[in-house]
């Protein structure tokens, strides 16, 4: 483990490699799993604020999961996560040629909204647990994201740098300089 600021950093970040190949599994975190994706408490607000620009990106069917159900529910750990359709994919999932995608980050991409998508999805595979004294960040291995890790293997692509732009947004650039200076240390010392 590594020790930034509050955080405890799994090695599997730094040892790890990880691309995601869409071509191949096709979106399917936005599609599997047993609940909706995690939010931090202001992105509930800024979701319930930015609905209605980013309401024409989703599918009616959401849409009518959304106006009965709400944006977000409360899972199984107390924590808030994206409501789901059908208790299938997350209601903000479209599909493109048959792979899904996320409705508010294209609404973004449209200049709808200044607001990508929640940082759990960008920062996916690294998954942020809060604990009393600090906040673990771990690598979520799934093995739907098997095509990523052949991937990443291939373009030698840790998980620290898949997730470089989505760690910053989280935790901040001095932190993820930290980071990558205890990854130059890691790797020195492993290889000594």
């Amino acid at each position: 483990m590594i020790k930034i600021n509050g955080t405890l950093i799994s090695l599997d970040l730094l040892e790890e490699k990880f691309t995601c190949d869409l071509k191949k599994c096709r979106g399917a975190c936005c599609v599997l799993g047993d609940s909706g994706a995690p939010l931090l408490d202001d992105e509930v607000e800024k979701l319930k604020a930015i609905y209605n620009d980013i309401r024409e990106y989703l599918r009616p069917e959401a849409r009518k999961v959304i106006e009965n159900k709400g944006i977000y529910y409360v899972d199984a750990d107390g924590e808030p996560v994206t409501q789901l359709n059908n208790g299938k994919e997350c209601v903000f999932t479209v599909f493109v040629k048959g792979i899904a995608r996320c409705g508010i980050e294209q609404a973004f991409e449209d200049g709808k909204t200044d607001f990508c998508k929640p940082v759990s999805c960008h920062l996916y595979p690294v998954r942020i647990r809060k604990y009393k004294d600090f906040t673990a960040v771990n690598y979520d291995k799934w093995s739907i994201c098997r095509p990523a890790i052949l991937l990443g293997n291939r373009k030698n692509i840790p998980v620290f740098m898949f997730t470089r732009d989505a760690l910053i947004r989280r935790f901040g650039e001095e932190w993820f300089r930290e980071l990558c200076e205890a990854a130059e240390v890691y790797k020195t010392e492993k290889s000594s």
